[in-house]
C-alpha cells in the first residue's frame, strides 16, 4: 500500500477499522483463530472473543451440546474462579473438577472435567474458547444422550478427536462404560433440562392420538435412573384404524 507521496506504507491487521477486522477473524478457523492469537497481545485478547467461538461451537457440537451441558460448563468455570480468587483446594488432587465416583443425584457435578489448569490460566475468561478446547481434548465428560436401538441413554461423554468418536458412561450403581465407538449420529443434546434420575413432567398427553411419534421414560427395577423409549401411539382394539371415524383421541380409554 502507497500513500500519497509515493513511499510505501507498511499496514498491520490492527490497522483495518473495527468492524473489517472481525469480518476477517469471523471466517478463520480454530486452528487459524489460535495462530493469530501469537501475533501480539491485541490479537491474542480479540481471537479469544466468545462470538468467534459461539459460532465454532454450533458449528461442530450443537447437535451433541445442549443448555444443560452449558450450565454444567458455567458450574466448572464458576468453581475454578471461586478457587484462584480465594485460594480454595476445591479441585480433586488431580486437577479435576466433579467426580465419577458418586452416584446420581449425590454426584458432585452433573459433568466431569478432568483438567481445570485452562480455566485458571489462559482461557480464565474465555468462556466459549475454554469449552471448545476441553470437548475437543475429551477433558469434558459432558452431558447428553445416546442412541441404542428405540432407548435413548443419558449419560456422561468424552470426545476422542484423533477418531472422531465418542466414549460414554452411565451411572448404575457404579459407573460403567454405555460404549466406547459412538458417532455423531449416535447422540443428541438432552431436549429436555430434567436430570437423569427425575421424572419429567408433561401434560401435552391430552394432545395426542393415533399416529404421533413420542418418547416416554423408563427405568428397569435395578436402575438409579430413567430412560427414554420411542415409540408410535396407535388406535385402541376398539377402533378400526380408519382415521376419518376414528374417535380413540377422545374416547377417554389408553390407546395401545
Amino acid at each position: 500500500m502507497e500513500n500519497n507521496e509515493g513511499k510505501g506504507v507498511n499496514k498491520s491487521l490492527l490497522d483495518l477499522p473495527e468492524t473489517a477486522l472481525d469480518c476477517i477473524l469471523k471466517w478463520l478457523s480454530p486452528i487459524e483463530l489460535c495462530v493469530v492469537s501469537m501475533v501480539c497481545a491485541s490479537l491474542r485478547d480479540r481471537c479469544g472473543s466468545n462470538h468467534l467461538w459461539e459460532k465454532h461451537m454450533k458449528f461442530k457440537w450443537g447437535s451433541v451440546i445442549g443448555e444443560v451441558a452449558y450450565k454444567e460448563w458455567q458450574c466448572h468455570v464458576t468453581k475454578a474462579k471461586e478457587g484462584t480468587l480465594l485460594g480454595d483446594t476445591f479441585t480433586n488432587l488431580n486437577g479435576s473438577l466433579g467426580s465419577l465416583s458418586g452416584t446420581w443425584p449425590d454426584l458432585y457435578l452433573g459433568s466431569y472435567l478432568q483438567d481445570c489448569g485452562n480455566l485458571n490460566g489462559q482461557f480464565s475468561n474465555k468462556f466459549m474458547k475454554a469449552l471448545y478446547f476441553s470437548l475437543e481434548t475429551g477433558r469434558f465428560w459432558f452431558p447428553a444422550q445416546f442412541y441404542k436401538g428405540l432407548t435413548i441413554y443419558n449419560g456422561l461423554f468424552s470426545y476422542d478427536s484423533k477418531s472422531d468418536i465418542f466414549q460414554a458412561r452411565q451411572h448404575n450403581g457404579g459407573w460403567r462404560f454405555l460404549g466406547k465407538n459412538i458417532g455423531w449420529d449416535m447422540m443428541r443434546a438432552p431436549p429436555v433440562d430434567t436430570p437423569p434420575y427425575a421424572l419429567h413432567i408433561n401434560d401435552c398427553f391430552h394432545d395426542l392420538k393415533p399416529g404421533d411419534h413420542v418418547e416416554i421414560q423408563r427405568r428397569g427395577i435395578t436402575e438409579t435412573h430413567y430412560g427414554w423409549r420411542y415409540g408410535v401411539i396407535g388406535h385402541m382394539e376398539s377402533c378400526n384404524g380408519n382415521e376419518n371415524y376414528c374417535e380413540c383421541q377422545h374416547n377417554g380409554e389408553t390407546v395401545n
